[in-house]
């Protein structure tokens, strides 16, 4: 998971030079996806030719031409390795006073997204990397949210492929029937669970809202067969 730390020590070992804000801000994209664990494969046109190539080079490469493309546009293609080598194609794109970011990862449908207000994170030039940016945290912490966590989607865990209504299980000794408890419900048709304890005509069992227990075979006394 990138963090500012690992974020901006990416940025000052790539020693980028910046034309503008936009520049800025699309390099803090790319180095949180290399903090993420990708690994950069091309950059600017040769991206989008490398992506969409069968036979395209999983080789690593530098960030030379990464803001090359017309109209202040940007393109990067990374692999992950953690998973299987897949492709991620990563677009910004400026938009006004915006910088939009999408990325597409190989066999997916669809792009996730991320709209970036860029003068909420640029600060005035200053002669430290660390001085160019502000809210860097916030950046970096909603480009893992809404793109990189996003990309390869989430596993379900135990909790969300378990039934909202399920019910324990419990075990009737006499046969060994199992029912779910306290109430299920068949068909929207409520049935009444089956009294836990044992009882008889001697000792009698709760009253409605309760099956009653199963006869006795133990020698109870009791006269009732039957449910």
């Amino acid at each position: 998971m990138p963090n500012e730390k690992s974020v901006m020590a990416v940025i000052r070992a790539a020693r980028p030079t910046f034309r503008n804000d936009f520049d800025k801000i699309a390099f803090v994209v790319h180095a949180s996806f290399l903090a993420s664990g990708h690994v950069l494969t091309a950059t600017g046109p040769a991206a989008d030719t490398e992506f969409t190539s069968p036979s395209s080079s999983t080789d690593e490469v530098g960030i030379d031409h990464w803001n090359e493309l017309a109209d202040d546009n940007y393109a990067f293609l990374f692999i992950n390795p953690e998973k299987g080598s897949k492709k991620v194609l990563v677009k910004c794109l400026v938009m006004n006073s915006k910088l939009l970011a999408d990325a597409l990862a190989e066999g997916a449908s669809e792009p996730v997204h991320l709209e970036i207000n860029v003068a909420d994170y640029v600060a005035e030039n200053g002669g430290n990397y660390s001085d160019k940016f502000k809210n860097l945290e916030k950046l970096v912490t909603d480009l893992d949210k809404d793109i990189i966590s996003k990309l390869y989607g989430s596993p379900k865990t135990a909790s969300s492929e378990r039934c909202e209504g399920s019910r324990p299980i419990v075990t009737d000794p006499a046969f060994g029937f199992e029912h779910e408890g306290p109430q299920s419900y068949v068909t929207g048709i409520p049935v009444p669970p089956i009294n836990p304890s044992r009882s008889s005509d001697l000792f009698p069992g709760p009253g409605a809202g309760m099956y009653p227990r199963r006869g006795g075979f133990g020698g109870d006394g009791s006269m009732l067969i039957g449910p």
